[in-house]
């Protein structure tokens, strides 16, 4: 059995701690946070608490705090025998040197407390500073998840950007053309077919593939049309992004043709 340690309760330790729980080779023995929490019903009789000098012996600490807090989170768990990960895409493993034994357990995926999500085919990005321990990450991680892949922190920073424009910006769009919708009444819901099918298309097509839309074909009357909706709904900041985005668009689909 693998003893693990979560510092930290947020969304992603939320999630990788009801998954280990329910592995059969992990035992998940403590969640240290620094604010009164109360665990998922999951993890009825794990030990929990806020005090960083009851910190449990564990041959695994997952560190899942914002990004600028993972150092001073590091040293505050003091020397260990265990090895200590961190969960986060974009720092480097070499923020938890001060540990004989370190490196990261970085699953590609967004969370949120309310929903549940199935590790199953979630790729986890391993790494460690020894051999034996990326086999210990593999072990804990291919308890859970059928994708796991040893991935160097410069390559996993590559992923993290490329996983900020395809979730983070994405989404972010997605808010925008709701409150485009709100202006005239409409519910989002009507978009929701299109986001599905734009979803299941990139799954057997090249995202370059699969694009449509005016800014593909250069159809600059649907594009001026749209700016002078824009403006009529009040929305003259997003101008600017539409032509960027348009211009983008084009862009790839001639360095796709040349």
């Amino acid at each position: 059995m693998i003893s693990v340690v979560f510092i930290g309760y947020g969304n992603v330790n939320y999630h990788i701690s009801n998954a280990l729980y329910e592995a059969h080779q992990v035992h998940v023995k403590q969640v240290i946070s620094q604010n009164n929490k109360t665990l998922s019903p999951t993890l009825g009789d794990v030990s929990f608490t806020t005090d960083f000098q009851k910190v449990e012996e564990a041959d695994l600490y997952i560190i899942a705090v914002p990004d600028d807090a993972i150092e001073d989170v590091s040293n505050r768990l003091g020397a260990r025998k265990g090895l200590v990960v961190h969960t986060s895409g974009s720092v480097s493993m070499k923020a938890l040197n001060t540990h004989e034994r370190y490196g990261v357990f970085y699953p590609l995926q967004t969370f949120s407390k309310n929903r549940k999500v199935s590790f199953q085919d979630i790729p986890i990005c391993i790494e460690a500073n020894s051999n034996s321990d990326v086999a210990l990450l593999r072990t804990l991680a291919t308890s859970i998840s059928n994708n796991v892949t040893e991935v160097s922190s410069e390559e996993r920073a590559t992923l993290h950007l490329a996983a900020v424009f395809v979730n983070n910006f994405t989404n972010y769009l997605y808010a925008v053309s709701e409150d485009i919708l709100k202006a005239k009444d409409l519910d989002f819901s009507l978009l929701k077919p299109l986001l599905q099918e734009t979803a299941e298309k990139v799954q057997s097509l090249s995202p370059k593939e699969a694009q449509t839309g005016p800014a593909k074909r250069k159809d600059l009357k649907t594009m001026q049309n749209h700016v002078h909706l824009l403006q009529q709904l009040g929305k003259e900041p997003l101008i600017e992004l539409y032509k960027k985005l348009s211009e983008g668009i084009q862009q790839n689909q001639t360095n796709e043709n040349s």
